[in-house]
Order: structure tokens, then C-alpha cells, then sequence
């Protein structure tokens, strides 16, 4: 079955054509380059895996309750559309926020695909192409691996959501090389891995789990990525190259924070859509997840040198200014950790598994 088929609502089979602007980058300096950099390409190297081997597809998921948490982490639990549905709608409604979210999970790697292959083309200095080439490698990588969770553990696929497309399409029709870095680096990639982290802590299904984790441990290197590419390069910008930037962060954060709000489901479900944004809005969990969303991209921001009155009044409005003093270093440290350590208990689990069905297989021909 064609994947057109598989959406809420009808999407064009015609491809999304973005015009890119800006030149092709030659550099003849191959010996050069800064050692941060060439680190993390050596790490990006060495932590290459294969989704198809790495995760084990095995593992059942319900569509109908794809995170496994209670009913109160619904964005409208509790609201008055809320309290008239009944279970079968519940679940109805449970299946279409889990499609509607990993369906963004998956436009916004392929965002990720593209730009990073536009970063290895348009950036000037070899050591950054050297590790984008890694990235685009990632990026393919989680866009197989969520189509395929899609595809096949949820059955139901979103169209994009319109504010990501528009931050996609900024970021790569500007012809200067450092906005493809602070729009899918900083911005998209920083706000998708909190989505994801949050998600990873809270869900009580161990394939979605496994999968969060596994993709949250390079997308930590990718964030890495784009503070070590433009912090040196913004300490160098005049102040209205600064203030130009600083206006983008501004708009793709306000892009970024709606990007999470779940209007295309309330929409395709028939119900009140304005009261189930406004409620979601104000609810304890979704101002809590908020927070949680802005926790990589705000000391991000402020550690590449973005950090004028603008951006901070930004954040003020927005409600996520004091994760600004969050250790940026110690969350992704933490990422690598739990990726690791989920895939040290897997593999325990696993052997475990498979030494029960032999023993059963030899109990049976024994008999």
C-alpha cells in the first residue's frame, strides 16, 4: 500500500518544492580544522547503526495506545469535548495524536535529510562538511525508522504541520550558510530533541522507548554540531548581522512552539477546535511540556551569542526563559547514557528471551 493512502486527509503526490538560494562551497584546505569538530565527526563515524538490526520491530504496540500513559496526559483531558466522548472516541481520539506526532517526528527528519545534505554543499570549511556527511547518514536513518514505525504500528499517517514546513522552507531558501545551521540545528533539531526526550521518559512501551532513545543519542550530536559551527561565527558578526539572526530565532521559536499543538487532529475529528487549543494551552501538562520543549534550544541559543533583548523578551512572553540556565553538556551527556544503557537492558532481556523459547524447543523434542 502507497503511503498516500494512508493519510488522515488527502496530501499531493506532486513532490514540496523549496527553492534553494546561496552557492556551492569549495574548499582545497583538507588539512585543517578545528579538533572539536573533527571529534564529533570521529563520533558520528563510530556510532553509525542499522535500524533494521538495532531495534527489534517484534515488540507490539497498540495504536490505540501507542505511549502506554494515562488518559491525563491527552492535551485536553479534562476539557468539556473531553468529558463527551466516550471510550471507543478516546481511543479513536489516542490514535490520531500518536499518528499525528510521530508523523511530525518523521517530516521533521526529513527536513533534517535535506538541509543537512544543503549544509555538506553550502558551508565553507571542510571539518563541517565532513561531519553534515555524517549527519545526512543519521538523518536517513530516522526517517526509515519512524516511516517504518508509522507504517506499521500506527497504520495512519499526518500531512506536515504548516509551521514546520514554514521554518523549513526559511531556512533553506536563505542564501547566507549559516541560517540552514540555526534553523534546523538550533530551532528544529533542539525543540524535536526535547519532544523526543520527553516522550522517551514518559511512555510505558518499550519499542517506543528503544526508538526515541536510539534517535535522541545522535541528534545530540547534532545540536553539538551547531553550537561548535556558528558560536565562533557569531562572536564575529556586526550588530545588524546579530540583530538579523536574532529576529529569525525570534519568529522559528513562535514557529516551533505552535508546532506542538495538535490543531490538524481536532480538525480532522469534527470538534471544537478553537476551545480544544485554548484549553490545551492553559492545561498544567502542556505549560509543564512547554518548558520541557525549550529546555535545548534556550541555552543554545544564548551560548552561540544570540542573546539581545529581543530573544530574551521572546522567551520571557513564551514563558521558557529560565531554562536558560540549564547545562546544555550534561543533557546530552545524559542522551548518549540512556541510549546505551536501554540498549545494554535490551540485549539482557533478549538473551534471556531467547534462551526460554530453546528451552522449550528442546523440552518439546525431548518429548
Amino acid at each position: 500500500m502507497s503511503t498516500y493512502d494512508m493519510y488522515s486527509s488527502p496530501v499531493s503526490t506532486e513532490t514540496w518544492d523549496v527553492p534553494a538560494a546561496g552557492a556551492a562551497r569549495f574548499s582545497w584546505e583538507y588539512d585543517a580544522g578545528r579538533q572539536q569538530l573533527l571529534d564529533l565527526y570521529q563520533r558520528g563515524k563510530d556510532k553509525q547503526w542499522d535500524a533494521v538490526k538495532r531495534i527489534d520491530w517484534d515488540q507490539p504496540v497498540n495504536p490505540l495506545a501507542v505511549m502506554e500513559t494515562g488518559e491525563e496526559m491527552v492535551p485536553i483531558y479534562g476539557s468539556r469535548q473531553w468529558e463527551k466522548l466516550n471510550q471507543a472516541e478516546r481511543d479513536e481520539l489516542s490514535h490520531h495524536l500518536s499518528s499525528w506526532l510521530f508523523s511530525q517526528f518523521l517530516h521533521g527528519e526529513q527536513g533534517a535529510l535535506t538541509v543537512a545534505a544543503r549544509i555538506v554543499e553550502s558551508v565553507p570549511d571542510m571539518d563541517s562538511k565532513f561531519y553534515a556527511a555524517t549527519q545526512t547518514m543519521d538523518e536517513a536513518r530516522h526517517v526509515e525508522l519512524f516511516n517504518r514505525f508509522v507504517k506499521e504500528k500506527i497504520g495512519l499517517f499526518y500531512p506536515v504541520n504548516d509551521h514546520l514546513a514554514a521554518l523549513l522552507a526559511d531556512a533553506l531558501s536563505d542564501s547566507r550558510w549559516d541560517l540552514p545551521y540555526l534553523g534546523m540545528q538550533v530551532l528544529i533539531e533542539g525543540l524535536a530533541l526535547a519532544a523526543f526526550g520527553v516522550h522517551r521518559d514518559i511512555t510505558g512501551n518499550p519499542l517506543v522507548k528503544q526508538l526515541l532513545a536510539y534517535v535522541m543519542q545522535d541528534e545530540a550530536r547534532h545540536v553539538a554540531f551547531g553550537r561548535l559551527a556558528l558560536r565562533d561565527y557569531y562572536a564575529g558578526l556586526t550588530a545588524a548581522e546579530r540583530a538579523d539572526r536574532e529576529e529569525f530565532v525570534v519568529e522559528g521559536c513562535y514557529l516551533m512552539r505552535d508546532r506542538f499543538v495538535a490543531r490538524e487532529v481536532y480538525e480532522r475529528l469534527g470538534y471544537d477546535v478553537e476551545e480544544c487549543v485554548q484549553f490545551a494551552d492553559r492545561s498544567p501538562t502542556q505549560l509543564a511540556f512547554r518548558q520541557f520543549l525549550f529546555s535545548r534550544i534556550v541555552p543554545c541559543v544564548k551560548d552561540i551569542g544570540l542573546w539581545g533583548p529581543k530573544v530574551q523578551a521572546a522567551y520571557v512572553d513564551m514563558g521558557v526563559m529560565d531554562a536558560a540556565s540549564g547545562d546544555l553538556d550534561a543533557l546530552m551527556r545524559d542522551d548518549e547514557d540512556t541510549a546505551d544503557r536501554l540498549e545494554r537492558e535490551h540485549a539482557v532481556e533478549f538473551a534471556a528471551r531467547k534462551d526460554e523459547v530453546d528451552g522449550v524447543i528442546a523440552a518439546a523434542k525431548a518429548d
